[in-house]
């Protein structure tokens, strides 16, 4: 299939710009799979479509404010830092803007609020995605200094105007850029379809009889990647650690055994339990892992019988996923999902990360 097939026209000020005022107050676009029809919702109803016996499976990955600032040891020229990947402590691959002036060698003084701090980071390596590999020095470990310094790593496409990226804002991000239920820190993204959920609404799910249960998958600057191969088969995909729980796995086994649905919160979640059962020949194992699978059409689906999600960038891996999820094992999911996006143009819902929300039963 060509990467160019996934394009669709969206307006710009469809994208999200801010949450919604309340968590659950996002919309809700319902695709029912074996008849197409579609339901417009809003996101507080997805209890209707939840039954007792379900397990509801959710990204609990917490995003890191892997955002820094500095200035550059020698020159005073400013930079931003975005810490992509942690090799050991103090040891990480990072992007940086301006990157052409962080040669290796490069030393750079961290800043907080515009103000120097002890900490500084020298460039030591270049690797092919642009990213420089940075050795950081005065603190014994910059990952715990990130709540302090660090600024939380919003998508390329929120692009607010000059003058609204005020201490208040910020505060929000660092608020609604996370889910409620965030545990082990490691994402440069959130898991976005968890964004939805407030815990009044978790107990009205487990007060169905729904089994509420999370995996671990960090999110990479890879999600936001566009696919630049000419066909999608040529594409590289990105590779994101992940981490699947006992207590998961065996709830997942027993709902598969006795045919209760699973039904995945986010890509990313699709991503874990999809990964482990092509490892393992169908069955879930327990334990971390890395992943570099590639979900597109045609494709069948070993464990997730249904998808909550946001609605995607054109061209992403992530529209590609949820694709192959609207027709499994067949081709023509890809006409079906833009044609639901066509309907969530007319509807005006809001894309993306801060935007609305799509289920898929």
């Amino acid at each position: 299939m060509r990467t160019a097939d996934f394009d669709f026209e969206l307006p710009p000020e469809l994208i999200a710009q801010t949450p919604a005022v309340r968590r659950d107050e996002s919309r809700l676009l319902v695709v029912h799979r074996d008849s197409g029809a579609i339901e417009h919702r809003g996101f507080r109803d997805l209890v209707k479509f939840l039954r007792k016996g379900d397990v509801l499976v959710l990204n609990n990955s917490r995003v890191i404010p892997a955002g820094l600032r500095g200035k550059n040891a020698k020159s005073g020229g400013g930079f931003t830092l975005l810490l992509v990947q942690e090799n050991s402590p103090n040891d990480w691959w990072a992007l940086l803007r301006p990157g052409k002036r962080a040669r290796i060698g490069t030393e750079i003084i961290l800043t907080r609020e515009g103000k120097p701090t002890d900490i500084r980071a020298t460039v030591l390596a270049l690797n092919e995605e642009g990213h420089r590999r940075l050795q950081f020095s005065g603190t014994e470990n910059i990952f715990r200094e990130l709540d302090a310094i660090g600024e939380i790593p919003l998508p390329p496409y929120i692009q607010r105007k000059p003058g609204t990226q005020n201490p208040e804002s910020a505060r929000l991000d660092r608020e609604r850029y996370q889910t409620v239920f965030a545990q082990p820190a490691g994402s440069v993204a959130a898991p976005t379809a968890g964004l939805h959920f407030t815990e009044a609404l978790l107990d009205e799910i487990r007060a169905l009889g729904v089994e509420v249960r999370f995996v671990t998958l960090h999110v990479g600057l890879g999600t936001f990647a566009p696919v630049k191969t000419e066909t999608i088969a040529a594409h590289t995909m990105h590779e994101e650690r992940y981490e699947l729980s006992q207590e998961t796995a065996e709830a997942i086994d027993a709902a598969k055994r006795e045919g209760r649905r699973v039904v995945a919160v986010g890509t990313t979640t699709v991503r874990v339990l999809e990964s482990v059962a092509e490892k393992y020949k169908g069955k879930l194992v327990s334990g971390p892992g890395e992943t570099r699978i590639f979900i597109y059409p045609p494709r069948e689906f070993k464990i997730v019988n249904a998808l909550l999600t946001n609605f995607h960038l054109p061209c992403s891996t992530l529209l590609m996923l949820v694709s192959a999820f609207a027709s499994p094992g067949e081709m023509r999911g890809r006409e079906i999902v833009l044609a639901v996006y066509a309907e969530a143009v007319r509807e005006r819902y809001r894309f993306f990360s801060y935007g609305d929300a799509m289920l898929m039963v």
